[in-house]
């Protein structure tokens, strides 16, 4: 028998440039330093952080799929001008999910700097004009502060809860397309693109 070889499918995994960020896809490269951020104890005060490297492998297999799967997902947040890891934002569907989520993750020691709100505005801009979206949620403790002022600052607001998600309570925030594009609209002066 001789193969005969296809095309490849390939999924393509676009990079967004902020002021301050790069967001682009997972690397093998990002486990170590992925693990490092979830083993602090804050970061798993509101949601699971893996705390194996099996785990962060795992996840980041994952996080490469999604894209394969629906063509939006999770990035990596790397500084721009160091190209230092700071954590992971982007788009989260899983199955069962009441819409496409916008989610964010940020090293402890970089909390309070923006990073969250920044890769989570690109984010929603992704959400909206790539992937076409109506509307945009994010799930979140209601006891998670930090977050849900990153959530207030992009334009969410709280359209239900607390509601049960594997035994524990979250809120879930929401954006409309029209009321991004009026928030954006608003933010962006006149004359400028």
């Amino acid at each position: 028998m001789t193969l005969e070889f296809a095309p490849p499918d390939v999924v393509t995994i676009p990079s967004v440039l902020t002021p301050r960020l790069k967001l682009r896809s997972w690397h093998l490269t990002d486990v170590e330093p992925y693990l490092a951020m979830a083993r602090h104890p804050d970061m798993s005060l509101y949601t699971s952080s893996p705390s194996r490297i099996g785990s962060v492998w795992g996840m980041t297999a994952f996080q490469i799929g999604h894209w394969a799967l629906n063509r939006f997902g999770m990035w990596i947040i790397e500084e721009r001008t160091t190209g230092e890891f700071l954590g992971r934002a982007g788009l989260y569907e899983e199955y069962g999910w009441p819409d496409i989520e916008v989610a964010w993750t940020v090293r402890r020691d970089r909390w309070g700097q923006g990073i969250a709100t920044e890769a989570g505005a690109a984010a929603l801009e992704f959400a909206f004009t790539e992937v076409d979206r109506e509307r945009v949620i994010s799930i979140i403790h209601p006891e998670n502060k930090g977050s849900i002022r990153v959530a207030e600052k992009l334009g969410l607001s709280l359209a239900e809860g607390p509601v049960d998600r594997d035994g524990e309570p979250r809120n879930i925030y929401a954006i409309t397309r029209e009321d991004w594009a009026a928030c954006w609209q608003a933010s962006t002066p006149a004359g400028a693109d």
